[in-house]
């Protein structure tokens, strides 16, 4: 059977692998794997968002409201946006696909840089669009400007903090790249992981409203990380209303649950969950970089809630990722971006003992 030819072009997204895996796979008893391979909130959902999601269990069987209305104006008010300017999707990824899909075609073209989210590239490979990527991982304006100049790109892909390398893109530079680019080019700045940047360093923290400065950029955030909504999939979109208003007639109607709306309103009003959230992540992120360098490995200083580890050529992220999973710890291996790396969620200081433990067995 005959599918499209701009199929040919693109591999399927590898996700983290499931707790139910290791347990098929390697007979280990679910309460003795720990998975820290997706950036999920290791704190769990808010008990808020429990409540929530009991409380409307008996609307299951209804749509939800499909204007979004409650929960719009609750990101209206957390970020100081009109509620015109906000788009919700099933993940942030879902406004990602709607991007792709209102801007690129087999003319077109998008930059991003070496390493980074990897559906940017599978949803413009969709639209048969051109990829184009900066030399290094990281957002540096001397390489995106140049590239932007040159080949005056459809769609630019700016990933603060970057996802799978945890470094983060300054105030400074994120903006420089945002005024350099063409009036027609759409800059879409994913801020996934914002939370953690923010509450690490002011110099790396973008609030949403300052990008609708812009009349071609657009802000991405989730519920997925910091608001421990991961299972549920509820992201949005932040632009002016004339992007938003384009977007939205690729949007499906009742594209999230109503569960999931209800639960995205609770977890958006408990900022004490996050907040304890960012505290649990502060106390056990420096213990992942003293273990690398008493074990005399590199890592990038992160701005999430995850870190990566460099290896040398003595060291193989993929036999490491393996002997991991063999011993119940789920960890993500960069080699399919081609990098000798461990990309490690940091969990409860009780998972990342596990994880400690398994590692000193691995490494001998």
């Amino acid at each position: 059977m005959k599918f499209n030819k701009t199929l040919d072009k693109i591999k399927t997204y590898e996700a983290g692998k499931p707790i139910e895996l290791v347990v098929r796979e390697f007979g280990i008893e679910p309460d003795q794997v720990v998975k820290l391979a997706s950036n999920e909130n290791p704190l769990g959902t808010s008990p808020k968002v429990a409540e929530a999601i009991r409380a409307n269990a008996d609307k299951a069987h209804l749509y939800p409201d499909d204007s979004m209305f409650e929960l719009k104006a609750s990101l209206s008010r957390r970020f100081g946006v009109p509620e015109e300017s906000l788009i919700i999707g099933a993940g942030s990824d879902q406004i990602l696909e709607f991007i792709s899909r209102a801007k690129l075609n087999e003319e077109s073209s998008v930059l991003m840089s070496r390493v980074t989210f990897a559906m940017y590239s599978i949803y413009a490979l969709q639209q048969g669009a051109r990829i184009l990527r900066t030399e290094d991982y990281r957002h540096r304006p001397d390489e995106f400007i140049p590239m932007m100049q040159a080949h005056r790109p459809d769609v630019v892909f700016l990933c603060t903090p970057n996802n799978p390398t945890g470094d983060a893109t300054s105030r400074e530079d994120l903006f420089a790249i945002i005024e350099a680019a063409d009036p027609e080019t759409l800059v879409v700045v994913d801020g996934a992981y914002m939370e953690y940047a923010a509450a690490k360093d002011p110099a790396y923290r973008i609030d949403p409203a300052e990008i609708l400065r812009y009349p071609n950029a657009v802000y991405l955030g989730t519920f997925s990380k910091a608001y421990g909504l991961g299972g549920m999939r509820v992201g949005y979109g932040i632009a002016r209303p004339e992007i938003i208003q384009a977007l939205m007639k690729l949007r499906p109607p009742f594209n999230i649950t109503t569960l999931s709306l209800a639960a995205a309103i609770a977890a958006n009003e408990d900022e004490a969950f996050v907040q304890k959230s960012l505290q649990i992540h502060r106390q056990e992120l420096p213990r992942y970089e003293a273990y690398a360098r008493e074990r005399g490995f590199e890592y990038i200083e992160s701005y999430t809630n995850f870190i990566t580890w460099l290896f040398d050529e003595e060291r193989n992220s993929s036999e490491i990722a393996d002997a991991l999973l063999r011993r119940g710890v789920i960890v993500r291996d960069l080699a399919s971006y081609g990098m000798n790396a461990l990309r490690i969620t940091i969990g409860t200081p009780e998972q990342n003992d596990r994880l400690f433990s398994a590692m000193d067995e691995v490494l001998g």
